[in-house]
């Protein structure tokens, strides 16, 4: 009878061994395979750091003018601009991201006795390489690190889908605009883009920043304004765009 109690009771404590050991064994895969996904690179001081996190954005702003009816803020008609994006790390400086966006703009002409205007919709998608100024230092596998507001500078490429519509006057377009004859009859239409840009990031908390950011659009296309034959033909319209951003970050 004896050797049978202690083969149960031995059997029992081995069960229990085995159950209470899962959990730590569980939480010893998920941290290798957290290690995996957050492999380790080092820079050429030697010092580790981490790629990433995926952050997402949205922002609002407005959208400025330069083309063949002129280049002042005063006689933009400022419209709002809206996108949506993702940023990566790539280490201490370097970020690349992507940008889904919409904008509306338009501006009077700077010589009156011509007297165009034009109003355009406009969607604009964008990828970027981002240089942070400063460097991160929180990206390094040290512990104690902490962001900081970071200057950037960027560059990129993108498509611009342009619809734009030229009119006589020295308002916004309404109700009673009457337009001019589109120069060209395929619009929509889709012109490259060159985007340079800089801006400020402000960390708010350890996921979250605030980025406040310019860019200049150089593009491939006179027709931003629909007017091209009417004004300079040989020079290419361009536009910029002065954007607010919250980012969070999905992972650490």
């Amino acid at each position: 009878m004896l050797p049978v109690l202690r083969n149960c009771l031995a059997a029992g404590l081995f069960g229990l061994t085995l159950l209470a050991g899962s959990p730590a064994a569980d939480a010893q895969d998920a941290s290798r395979s957290h290690a995996v996904a957050r492999r380790r690179h080092h820079d050429h001081y030697g010092r580790a750091y981490y790629l990433g996190p995926l952050r997402v954005s949205a922002g609002v702003g407005t959208a400025f003018y330069n083309g063949d009816l002129g280049n002042s803020l005063g006689d933009d008609f400022l419209g709002p601009a809206l996108n949506l994006g993702v940023l990566y790390g790539l280490g201490p400086h370097w970020r690349v991201g992507g940008e889904l966006g919409y904008f509306s703009m338009g501006a009077r002409d700077y010589l009156p006795s011509r007297g165009l205007a034009f109003h355009s919709n406009n969607g604009l998608g964008t990828v970027f390489f981002r240089y942070d100024l400063l460097g991160d230092p929180s990206v390094y596998a040290t512990p104690g690190t902490t962001r900081r507001v970071q200057p950037f500078v960027q560059a990129g490429l993108g498509a611009l889908l342009y619809d734009p519509r030229a009119y006589q006057g020295t308002q916004s377009p309404d109700s009673n605009t009457q337009y001019l004859p589109t120069e060209r009859n395929d619009y929509p239409g889709l012109a490259a883009v060159l985007p340079i840009g800089a801006g400020v990031v402000v960390p708010l908390t350890d996921q979250l920043n605030l980025t406040l950011e310019g860019n200049y659009y150089l593009t491939s296309t006179d027709y931003l304004d629909d007017i091209s034959q009417r004004g300079n033909p040989n020079q290419k319209d361009g536009f910029g765009t002065l954007m607010l951003k919250l980012d969070y970050a999905l992972g650490h």
